[in-house]
């Protein structure tokens, strides 16, 4: 069934921004409602193939992006085939040229380490080209800034940057961070938040009804 153009692109006019739930065909890339990428060099319907990087079928690893999220241009996530093994004496990748060296072919996997699954939060704010490693979940709220590279779990509410991405500060106080994640008012019917769109925007809690 062909998926009516309004349902990609959210604004008239623009081809460059896309709600990523519409565009992705993987079963083992997840994403919630309404969030969004946006590529100004690239086609960003082609987004799996362009920005999940070495995300390959026989390592079972899923991408899991949460409602609301905001995606900026150049985004990548890289998948454990780009890990070559720690464990083995030399990092080449031996068991994936297995006939070149009459290795089994069902042990191609042994050619890197797999970290586990990439899971993004809702409400999640994605710089510019950062850098998403495997293994990584990034809390509900928090902002990665622009080329960072993340190699660790990043709290809710939490600014990151740099290479290796590290804490800056947290985006509110703990008190309005415990509210917000009680809330969870990206799972709010569509109703709900349309009337709570200024308090939201007003960056006080306490305007919520």
């Amino acid at each position: 069934m062909t998926i009516p153009e309004q349902k990609i692109y959210p604004r008239t006019g623009d081809t460059q921004t896309v709600y990523l739930k519409n565009v992705i065909t993987k079963p083992n890339i997840l994403v919630g409602e309404y969030s969004i990428y946006n590529d100004f060099e690239n086609d960003p319907t082609r987004f799996e193939c362009q920005n999940v990087l070495y995300h390959y079928p026989i390592n079972h690893d899923r991408l899991v992006i949460g409602k609301f999220c905001s995606i900026a241009c150049g985004a990548k996530f890289l998948f454990n085939s780009a890990n070559h093994t720690l464990r083995s004496l030399s990092t080449y990748p031996f068991p994936l040229f297995f006939e070149e060296w009459g290795l089994q072919k069902e042990c191609v996997a042994d050619s890197w380490d797999n970290k586990g699954d990439i899971v993004i939060g809702n409400d999640v704010w994605i710089g510019y080209q950062a850098v998403i490693l495997a293994g990584v979940t990034i809390g509900d709220g928090a902002i990665i800034g622009s080329r960072a590279v993340v190699t660790k779990d990043v709290p809710a509410y939490t600014i990151v940057c740099g290479v290796p991405a590290k804490p800056i500060r947290r985006r509110f106080p703990e008190t309005t961070v415990q509210k917000l994640l009680q809330l969870q008012w990206w799972d709010w019917p569509e109703e709900r938040i349309a009337e709570n769109i200024a308090a939201i925007q007003s960056g006080s809690i306490e305007q919520i009804v």
